[in-house]
């Protein structure tokens, strides 16, 4: 996939993080989650074939999904 727009970060250890991007392949925009690793101490960062990647169209299913999930999670820290 080209042109990947880093949306934002996560750090899984000191050589992996998940990257969230939007990207554009065959002339389609997808939104991807996706590992990366790095070997030179974060100068470079490599995919994995560990990820996920959404049409825009199930985006809404996504959102809807991590909103029931902050849900849950803040049910669970008020017991």
């Amino acid at each position: 996939m080209a042109d990947a727009k880093i949306l934002a970060t996560i750090q899984r250890t000191d050589t992996e993080q998940l990257q969230i991007s939007v990207s554009e392949y065959r002339g389609k925009s997808y939104f991807n989650l996706r590992i990366y690793y790095t070997t030179d101490d974060g100068a470079t960062w490599l995919p994995t074939k560990k990820g996920v990647t959404f049409a825009p169209d199930q985006l809404d299913i996504l959102s809807e999904a991590i909103e029931e999930a902050k849900k849950e999670f803040m049910a669970e820290a008020e017991e």
